[in-house]
């Protein structure tokens, strides 16, 4: 153990329905990749419908950086391409074979490959785009040598996967991952574990920092901030730890086993667990029967940041779950004023807040309307970074690029002021806020 980090301010949200310690395979022949999961990248399609494709096979790329390839996770047959608005590219959907067949991309000693030979096997099979880099959060530049690499080895956020659970016997495949990783940066790999007796804790070729505190401090850029904070000019990349043993199983096998174990967790759940899966997988065949309730949202990812999808949606490259709780469509009569027992309250404004330990079945209902800006020093409370979180937010609807770099903008992403949003009193959507400001700092710094 290299460190250990107290972080203090954040908030739990403990919600009903957390996915139980039981693994089930599913086999289905529905799955998607989504060039709508990439930011900043114009997809080029390199497939048509019919066309035949196997595990690693080239799906499309991205038009201004065409050595940077997305791959099917599966083999099979394109079976739709679906586009939206102006031809915009959706998804491309792929009928799976039974038998998964991959292409190869050939075992190799790594000891005996240069760093340019690894990017490079790394562009060609597709696992690249699992590398992003911050400032921005998108897909690291192959061209760039990052100061450091963050791997957060935990999730904090409501009904997350546990990754100790899923890594248990994954090791052999994530030290193989770290290895790699560790020959793309000039500086270290930094992983962040939630325990001293977490399995990564005794993973070689890497700095390992417990970080104790309620969420965000799993969130990879708060780990970022507390151990090597960004300036303006550098460059870190993140990688989640699932695909750190997907770049892993590259090396060791020659193949692109694009398999990951998720999470089906939520209130509106009948069995909530974990399920071994490829990525891009159809969220119908796990909800199928399992759903309680007459009206769900469902998500792919976490309950913060996560992507409402349909009951035939699919799972998001960078996400490890899908979430499953009540749709909140209804008014709510006087409902500040009354006492609240079984809501959940950050601000104390329901009597719930003395429950510290129970779990809630909580809606998506917004109980409110969009309203000014009130300085309440209330965005502090759940943001363990040293900046100014209103002045920031502000900074970004003014399009002040000046204001926004002095604030802060280059160290934060917008899952870090998820729970800026979730206790706002003014109901705005304060990530998609502070995306258009990173995006707008990208532009202008290209």
């Amino acid at each position: 153990m290299d460190g250990f980090i107290k972080i203090k301010k954040g908030l739990d949200i403990k919600l009903l329905g957390e996915a139980q310690n039981k693994v089930t395979e599913i086999l289905t022949d529905d799955f998607a990749l989504k060039p709508t999961d990439f930011i900043g990248v114009f997809p080029r399609l390199l497939v048509k419908e019919g066309d035949i494709v196997k595990a690693g096979s080239p799906v499309f790329c991205d038009k201004y950086r065409e050595s940077v390839q997305f791959t099917s996770p599966v083999s099979g047959k394109i079976s739709e391409i679906r586009r939206g608005d102006k031809r915009v590219l959706l998804e491309v959907g792929i009928q799976a074979d039974k038998d998964i067949v991959f292409e190869d991309f050939g075992r190799e000693d790594m000891a005996s490959l240069g760093r340019r030979q690894l990017i490079d096997k790394m562009l060609l099979s597709g696992v690249w785009p699992a590398i992003r880099q911050r400032p921005y959060t998108v897909i690291a530049n192959p061209d760039d040598t990052p100061a450091a690499i963050f791997i957060s080895g935990f999730d904090s956020a409501p009904l997350s996967p546990d990754y100790a659970f899923i890594l248990k016997d994954e090791l052999a495949g994530f030290q193989a991952g770290v290895d790699v990783l560790a020959r793309l940066t000039s500086g270290k790999v930094y992983i962040g574990i939630p325990e001293f007796n977490h399995p990564l804790a005794g993973i070689r070729n890497a700095v390992i920092t417990c970080f104790k505190g309620p969420h965000p401090a799993g969130n990879v850029g708060i780990q970022i901030h507390h151990i090597r904070p960004i300036n303006k000019g550098d460059i870190v990349w993140t990688v989640n730890p699932q695909d750190v043993v997907v770049i892993g199983r590259l090396f060791s096998s020659g193949r692109y086993d694009a398999s990951v174990t998720v999470a089906l967790a939520g209130s509106e759940v009948r069995e909530p667990q974990y399920y071994k899966v490829r990525k891009g997988i159809s969220v119908k065949p796990l909800i199928s029967g399992n759903l309680k309730g007459d009206t769900q949202r469902i998500i792919s990812g976490n309950v913060l940041t996560g992507d409402r999808i349909s009951h035939n949606g699919y799972l998001g490259f960078y996400h490890n779950q899908f979430t499953v709780i009540p749709e909140g469509n209804y008014f709510e009569f006087m409902g500040w004023a009354m006492p609240g027992f079984g809501k959940f309250s950050f601000s104390k404004t329901f009597f719930s807040w003395a429950h510290k330990d129970k779990k809630y079945k909580l809606d998506t209902n917004f109980h409110g309307g969009e309203r000014s800006y009130v300085m309440t020093g209330q965005y502090e409370k759940v943001l363990p970074m040293d900046i100014l979180p209103m002045q920031l937010i502000k900074a970004c609807l003014l399009e002040d690029v000046e204001l926004m770099e002095k604030l802060g903008i280059y160290e934060v992403d917008e899952e870090d002021f998820a729970l800026v949003e979730y206790i706002d009193t003014s109901k705005t959507e304060i990530q998609s806020i502070i995306r258009k400001g990173i995006d707008l700092i990208r532009k202008e710094m290209s």
